[in-house]
């Protein structure tokens, strides 16, 4: 029987076309991915004359929302890479094992995050923000994107097992299809329907709905060489810890957020009320797009970096490695200057109103300044995934968020007169001294690392 055709053979290819065939899927998937979210804000912060207060309630709701994707960072990415270094080492069945443990383990926290979020959600929303003024929007929103958590988990944590295979083009028609069905529904449900916040939730969920079924398909279909299989859907904490030791990085990158979310709307609320955090909100939403294109560029060589990496095709990790840190570099800084130079074309995205719109124009310079460290930050971290190496994964995610940044919230203002720029200054502070310390203990242990991997010491035997 023939085996199933991959799309790219990460073992084979040249690096060069390869991460441009699996990177430029990855990119166009997290834009999109991005696109949920931000489209909603788009249409919710133009509801005619409730548009600000509007925003400024669904961006409490950011650090829910980032938990939710979190998860399925946490399940998906850390078997995905896992997965792709079994393969690697010729283990299929070790593989769908893999994928069989994750599909049930999304199942089971989908369901235990929904109950919580729904019975704690006002005092929550509370905490991370919102006010009388905008607690209704926000539990409006919530309320109803809670209740699609299980296609949210499913759709975005199983789409990393897809990626890793090389079927890099279907995992892009995942965010897709959900992505196009957003867009069309936004406007139908917020304004035709007169739904408001509401009907823009809606819209993400039934969009996110048709994406889990489509990843299901193809994952139970003919093409896929990982199938999930009923005989894997089990739960063995043997097979599941390695999983979760190496997801727990990208999951504290994501979950992250929601602390920093907390931590920045509680201390704006008191500096600068509502038009702070509704600048906030715009600020976090054009960085949200464009980090998760760089990390989309870092999940397309991740399945370069990880296959040959578990095939002990070294020369191919290094070249792979290389071309991902000049492509991130590069794209990051280009970025940053783009944000700098026209602040008001991304503000004006997002709202009309001329006190958020003159806040939101310089904060959000500040909140960017060192966003050309980013290509490094990305691109170091993303590798030490793909390599297995848990301990410094996590340590890195740790850095930058709750080390650096969240203190820095809080300690900046007692420095400066203008206490608004004093928060959003912690931003760039936290990014420039987290992407300057990723990139200094990647240069000593990268060569380390790959000097045991020949000499079949690395961390691909340890576990089953």
């Amino acid at each position: 029987m023939a085996k199933p055709k991959r799309e790219n053979d990460l073992g084979r290819d040249p690096i060069g076309p390869l991460l441009l065939r699996l990177a430029v899927p990855t990119v166009t998937a997290q834009l999109v991915n991005a696109l949920y979210n931000i489209v909603d804000r788009m249409y919710i912060g133009h509801i005619e004359k409730v548009g600000d207060l509007a925003l400024t309630g669904l961006g409490v709701c950011f650090p829910v929302i980032m938990f939710v994707s979190a998860i399925s960072a946490l399940v998906g990415m850390g078997g995905a890479s896992r997965a792709v270094v079994r393969m690697g080492e010729g283990k299929k069945e070790q593989a769908s094992a893999i994928l069989g443990n994750c599909t049930l383990l999304l199942t089971l926290l989908s369901i235990l995050v929904t109950i919580f979020f729904l019975v704690f959600q006002e005092p929550l929303l509370y905490l991370f923000g919102a006010t009388e003024e905008t607690i209704t929007y926000a539990m409006d929103y919530l309320t109803i994107y809670l209740a699609g958590t299980i296609f949210v988990e499913l759709s975005l944590g199983l789409n990393y097992f897809i990626t890793s295979q090389g079927f890099s083009t279907t995992a892009m028609a995942t965010v897709l299809i959900g992505a196009v069905i957003n867009i069309v529904l936004d406007p139908v449900f917020i304004f035709g329907f007169g739904m408001g916040v509401q009907g823009a939730a809606l819209a993400t969920i039934l969009a996110q709905a048709v994406s889990a079924v489509w990843v299901v398909c193809f994952l139970t279909g003919k093409r896929t060489q990982l199938k999930i299989q009923k005989r894997y859907l089990r739960l063995d904490w043997k097979l599941l810890a390695p999983v979760l030791a190496l997801g727990v990085s990208p999951f504290i990158m994501q979950s992250t957020e929601s602390l920093v979310n907390i931590a920045f709307n509680s201390s704006l609320r008191g500096f600068g009320g509502n038009p702070a955090v509704g600048a906030m909100t715009i600020c976090s939403s054009v960085m949200q797009v464009f980090s998760m294109l760089f990390q989309g560029l870092a999940q397309g060589a991740q399945p370069i970096i990880g296959y040959n990496y578990g095939a002990c095709n070294l020369d191919r990790v290094k070249k792979a490695f290389r071309l991902l840190f000049t492509c991130a570099v590069v794209f990051s800084t280009a970025t940053w200057a783009v944000i700098e130079l026209f602040p008001g074309f991304f503000v004006s995205l997002f709202n009309d109103q001329p006190a958020l719109v003159e806040i939101a124009t310089w904060t959000l310079r500040v909140y960017v300044g060192c966003m050309f460290m980013m290509g490094i930050q990305f691109s170091c971290q993303q590798t030490f995934v793909a390599l297995g190496e848990a301990k410094v994964s996590l340590f890195l995610a740790l850095l930058r968020k709750i080390i650096l940044l969240i203190p820095l919230i809080f300690i900046l203002p007692h420095f400066f007169e203008n206490k608004v720029l004093a928060v959003f200054l912690a931003e760039p502070v936290a990014d420039f001294l987290a992407a300057a310390t990723t990139g200094s203990i990647f240069l000593w242990r990268f060569p380390r690392i790959l000097r045991r991997r020949s000499q079949g010491e690395g961390p691909v035997k340890q576990g089953a």
